[in-house]
């Protein structure tokens, strides 16, 4: 029932916003509740079993003659994208306090209906209910680009969803042809999917829908043309929200699906697949290297850190599989970290641009410690959560091929001289007319920080209780392909 709550209750929560008019009131309710979302996490936690594969599960008929029921439960990785969800939400709310946004009642419903739909994608274990939670998480993300976005917005925002309704349509035509594979009576419940009879070349264009759909939500190289412009224009919210939690939908859709459903073209189709993961993480890194605008550079950076991710799922090893989740945690805690400092810094400032600013650290010696603490987790510093993931992750490619783990490798290299010089060019150097009246943080940016700086160093330092939550289900993964 705990499952169900966690769907049911951020909806509510969104429902009772919209009649309430004070933006005081709407914004420590969306808090409160955001709060009280991710303490139901916690319980879930707490009484999860890793001896189960499957815990809290939940299950009631729906369309029974058509084999859709909604059935709810949670695997290891299933609960590590939730409480990833749910730590973030309250995050986000916290760090949206410092904007007045028109419509606040609406604004914070959206983001509370996201979480509930982000949720049921990650707990859904019925085909046709994961698609349509992955369709609801689209709905309240385009509403917070296109109405409080930037500039140009609204070409953006279309380009957007055009890309992911695409890569969605692709993904019903595979799931209805995988669902009608199924032995009789046909049922979308993902044990009877997984069963499928599929001859190799039916799971060879399964697995090309499949992952053209995962690909571009992530993004992947060459599906990643929407997601800069989109990060950029969209509001400081929904740039966390579609970086720290949305993204990951499509790397938790490929071990969901792709492993399961077509796990004898896994081996055939990695090599492609990990060519356009590296291609992705030398590309993105270069044109970041080269970024003036903050929120653009760390755009183009989470390119390349979920290049390595996605590689290192299509090695199909414990290792690279074990650093591709917990650097799924690690890589939405720092980029959701690093778009509150770069907002904060837009606020006291009035620009992102790189080359305006110098010598903040000196006004606001706080913001520069904890921007410095995120900065070396997002390029894994021994004892920060980037560490074990990426370590984790070039291990697994090691073992699958030299090449690929050399030229992934780059990516700490690259992401040291973008995110040092971003740092030494705002924080260091000489105060200008720009940066002269910057003030540190409040208290209450420090509470909506701090969160994401113990996260960093308690992954960094104790990496086994994320890493023993998940270990088995990952072996289970990967035994479809064996």
């Amino acid at each position: 029932m705990l499952t169900v709550i966690l769907i049911l209750f951020p909806l509510a929560l969104s429902l009772i916003l919209i009649s309430v008019r004070q933006e005081r009131a709407i914004r420590q309710l969306a808090l409160a509740g955001s709060v009280a979302e991710f303490v139901l996490a916690v319980a879930a936690f707490i009484t999860y079993k890793t001896s189960c594969h499957c815990n809290l599960l939940v299950t009631a008929d729906w369309l029974s003659t058509l084999g859709v029921s909604l059935k709810f439960g949670m695997d290891g990785i299933s609960l590590m994208m939730v409480m990833l969800t749910t730590f973030l939400v309250p995050v986000i709310i916290l760090a949206s306090f410092n904007h007045s946004y028109s419509k606040p009642a609406a604004f914070y419903s959206l983001i509370l209906l996201m979480e509930m739909a982000l949720v049921g994608v990650f707990v859904a274990f019925d085909g046709l209910v994961f698609y349509i939670f992955w369709e609801l998480a689209l709905i309240p993300a385009w509403f917070i680009c296109a109405v409080w976005g930037g500039n140009d917005r609204i070409r953006i925002t279309f380009k957007f969803f055009i890309y992911t309704f695409v890569g969605s349509l692709f993904m019903l035509v595979a799931l209805l042809y995988v669902y009608f594979k199924t032995p009789l009576p046909h049922s979308f419940d993902f044990q009877w999917l997984y069963a499928a009879r599929l001859t190799p070349s039916e799971q060879s264009w399964i697995f090309l829908a499949f992952f053209v759909a995962f690909a571009i939500k992530i993004p992947v190289f060459p599906f990643h043309t929407w997601q800069p412009d989109t990060y950029t224009a969209a509001p400081a919210a929904g740039s966390m929200l579609l970086a720290g939690i949305m993204l990951k939908m499509g790397l938790y859709g490929m071990i969901r699906w792709l492993i399961p459903v077509c796990h004898n073209t896994m081996q055939q189709f990695a090599p492609v697949v990990l060519v356009l993961a590296v291609t992705g993480i030398v590309y993105a890194s270069i044109i970041a290297i080269r970024q003036q605008d903050m929120k653009r550079l760390v755009a183009y950076s989470s390119i390349a850190h979920v290049g390595l991710i996605a590689a290192g799922i299509f090695v199909l090893n414990p290792y690279a599989m074990q650093g591709a989740v917990i650097q799924m945690v690690s890589h939405g805690v720092n980029i959701v970290g690093l778009f509150i400092v770069i907002d904060l810094i837009e606020q006291r400032t009035g620009t992102r641009n790189i080359s305006d600013l110098g010598g903040i650290a000196l006004k606001a010696p706080r913001l520069a410690i904890v921007f410095l603490i995120i900065l070396l987790g997002s390029i894994a510093l021994p004892l920060t959560n980037g560490f074990i993931g990426e370590f984790l992750l070039l291990l697994g490619l090691f073992k699958y091929s030299m090449i690929f783990a050399a030229i992934a490798g780059l990516t700490i290299i690259f992401s040291a001289v973008y995110m040092l010089r971003m740092y030494q060019r705002t924080m260091l150097g000489k105060i200008n007319e720009i940066t002269a009246l910057t003030t540190d943080l409040s208290w209450r940016e420090m509470a909506a920080l701090i969160p994401l700086v113990i996260m960093i160093l308690w992954i960094g330092l104790f990496p086994m209780l994320f890493l023993n939550l998940t270990a088995d289900d990952v072996i289970q993964v990967l035994n479809y392909c064996r």
